[in-house]
């Protein structure tokens, strides 16, 4: 899936298709092409199930959306089609852009490993390249705030790109030594976000081997409705936004991405007096100018990404036991007919991570996924499925 701000500034992204509701997401009328000079580039972690055994599921998301940060921030757009997705990210982009989103990669692949200890692989992949393979790059977007749209894709060329990322074709290397991007705005300053309902569930559904579309529109139709009779439709987040983390590994992270090693300590200084004066305004219902930390947590479950189409459906939800027990019933009788092919994974809390550009504007967007592996759990079981 993908952001996008409501200030579009390229043609292209201003004429796609907007719903607003998104039961629409897997109707292939709501798509457009990507214009044919484009590109995607994907990105993602190297072994990123190993590391979420050990603990490191912060520090996976965070390597996954400092891919779109970069990238962003590097082109200077921020109404380019992206998706997160967990332990990776895929950002859309037209070919005058090539060589500084080639940088910007080997860049972001660099401060990965330096700064996080995880090898990020990247490649960029020409969209007549895909196109070659009869397959596409449609792209829709969805409304979920007055201030946010997020892009979905469809086509299966999303899915090709990675799979021949992952098999070393289009290679982005990573920048020498010492090469750190521009990843301003990415934070990750919230607690974990505990399940209110049951269980705070990640899955991904993807078209199985009938390639029954028209079926398999159908059935995210009705995951989507399962989910949709749950508070906020299966929203991870309550309406008034998450708790505030002074957690001193998140706090160490965010310093990472803003600073080299020689001024980190300042940079730590500097995030911790930020979170204080915001949790205590917050606190108290004080406002720091036009800043209204209420307003902005609001915001911010507004803004929130838990839901998104890539190639397939995926979602990070909060369900009781019985909606859980539907969709799984649902989607276990969808794959038996060969209409999909599913992974889900169980959890007890979500992780938030956010590209913030200003907390004055609205447009800030927020990357949902499940706190104990989310997606990469979700697809690893997918995986395993489809290779059996």
């Amino acid at each position: 899936m993908l952001m996008e701000t409501a200030a579009a500034s390229d043609p292209f992204v201003a004429s796609l298709p907007v719903f607003a509701k998104f039961e629409s997401v897997a109707d292939i009328d709501n798509y457009r092409p990507l214009p044919d000079g484009w590109a995607l580039a994907t990105a993602d972690i190297v072994g990123s199930t190993k590391a979420i055994g050990a603990g490191r599921y912060k520090t996976v998301n965070m390597a996954g959306a400092s891919v779109i940060s970069a990238l962003l921030n590097a082109l200077g757009r921020k109404d380019l089609p992206f998706v997160f997705g967990g332990d990776g990210a895929l950002v859309a982009f037209p070919g005058s852009a090539l060589e500084i989103t080639r940088n910007a990669l080997a860049a972001v692949q660099r401060w990965v490993a330096d700064e996080l200890d995880l090898t990020l692989r990247a490649a960029i992949v020409p969209i007549k390249d895909i196109r070659a393979q009869g397959l596409d790059v449609r792209v829709a977007r969805f409304r979920a705030s007055e201030a946010v749209f997020y892009a979905m894709f469809a086509g299966g060329g999303g899915s090709w790109a990675e799979a021949e990322m992952k098999a070393g074709r289009y290679r982005i290397d990573p920048a020498p030594a010492g090469a750190r991007p521009d990843l301003t705005g990415l934070s990750c300053r919230w607690n974990p976000i505990e399940a209110r309902h049951g269980e705070i569930v990640s899955i991904i559904a993807i078209p199985g081997a009938s390639r029954d579309l028209r079926g398999f529109q159908f059935l995210a139709s009705d995951i989507i409705a399962l989910a949709g009779g749950q508070e906020r439709e299966g929203h991870p987040l309550p309406v008034n936004g998450p708790a505030y983390s002074f957690s001193p590994a998140g706090i160490d992270i965010e310093a990472r991405a803003m600073a080299p090693a020689g001024w980190r300590w300042l940079s730590k200084l500097w995030i911790l007096f930020l979170l204080t004066l915001t949790a205590v305004t917050d606190r108290y219902g004080w406002t720091i100018g036009s800043f209204d930390p209420k307003i902005y947590k609001r915001d911010v479950a507004s803004n929130s990404d838990f839901r998104k189409f890539d190639d397939g459906l995926k979602m990070t939800i909060d369900v009781d036991a019985d909606v859980l027990q539907r969709i799984e019933n649902r989607l276990k009788q969808a794959e038996e007919a060969g209409i999909c092919n599913y992974g889900l994974h169980r959890q007890k809390s979500a992780l938030m991570t956010c590209l913030v550009a200003s907390p004055l504007q609205r447009d800030h967007v927020h990357f949902i996924d499940g706190a104990a592996g989310g997606y990469a759990m979700a697809a690893a079981s997918l995986k395993a499925k489809v290779a059996v």
